[in-house]
């Protein structure tokens, strides 16, 4: 007989991908995925901010910031490093080259967009220290905006002109997010471990964020508390860093390392710069890693959260 804890995981994990599909499947136009788009990166701010106001509402913050930074760098450590050890080690015994091959250009690194990103937190975690509980966001705003986000999400996959038939066929990007997928849950067990205070499952969703920050947060915050919802928050900041800036490093010798460095992010926010550095011959591995990992994450958070 199903318990009600587990009524409430099918709840959430319905929650999750009924926006997803239908933002997939609704008839588009130019107009409403210009929208789209501009409403994804409002909401991400205001997700990030609500994020911080939250943050602000623990009691004894203060004494858990070494904690936290602990987590966050043998998280980010384990996470990217058994990733791109996975990849790297499939570049080797498979290797694989762009059937198109174009001139790269200087990619010059732009992290202004994470740095405003983190000032969201900063932002929200100052207001918070002096709202009052009664203007704090009603309860369910977070669930709210994050149904809302998926929506955008996968208006977005549908604007991006691939379609599952296309990704599926895909055989080096099925390949290469599997690889990806479970190397980083390898890495989530390593730090379950290392921290007796975090269960296997919990290591399993922080791990399973794949570069998602707005995303993990709310899913870790609603799961684990705000803390944890930090911790998911700044290990997927660390991954989209480290992907900008090491992504043109990785590309020439290991072209699959590279684009899995960007995790969930490849299918958009990291993907100029894997163009500029690989040529217009990786996109469509890209493409079809990233919109894999993009359906991938949030049934692995919300699973493996759903069991502690």
């Amino acid at each position: 007989m199903q318990t009600p804890q587990n009524l409430d995981n099918l709840i959430t994990l319905v929650l999750v991908l009924t926006p997803l599909f239908i933002g997939f499947a609704l008839p588009l136009n130019k107009t409403l995925i210009h929208y789209s788009e501009k409403m994804l990166g409002y909401l991400v701010y205001i997700i990030l901010t609500l994020i911080g106001i939250e943050l602000a509402q623990v009691e004894g913050l203060g004494n858990q910031i070494n904690d936290i930074i602990l987590y966050v760098g043998v998280l980010s450590v384990l996470t990217i490093g058994c990733g791109l050890a996975g990849l790297m080690i499939f570049d080797r015994l498979v290797p694989w080259r762009p059937l198109v091959k174009t001139a790269t250009t200087e990619h010059k690194v732009s992290i202004r967009g994470s740095l405003i990103q983190v000032f969201c937190v900063i932002f929200g975690f100052l207001i918070g220290g002096v709202l009052p509980v009664s203007m704090m966001p009603p309860e369910n705003t977070m669930t709210g905006l994050l149904m809302f986000l998926i929506l955008l999400v996968g208006i977005g996959l549908n604007g991006s002109g691939i379609t599952l038939k296309e990704v599926l066929l895909s055989k080096r990007g099925m390949q290469t997010s599997v690889i990806f997928t479970l190397s980083v849950l390898m890495g989530g067990v390593i730090f379950w471990l290392l921290f007796d205070e975090v269960t296997l499952p919990q290591s399993l969703a922080l791990a399973s964020g794949f570069g998602w920050y707005s995303l993990s947060a709310i899913v870790m915050t609603d799961a684990y508390g705000a803390v944890w919802g930090s911790i998911a928050l700044f290990n997927d900041l660390v991954r989209e860093f480290f992907a900008l800036l090491f992504i043109p490093l990785f590309m020439r010798k290991y072209p699959s390392a590279a684009v899995g460095l960007g995790g969930a992010t490849s299918l958009d926010f990291t993907l100029p710069v894997i163009q500029q550095s690989g040529g217009l011959g990786i996109v469509p591995l890209a493409i079809s890693f990233g919109f894999i990992i993009n359906i991938v994450a949030p049934v692995l958070m919300v699973v493996f959260a759903s069991f502690g």
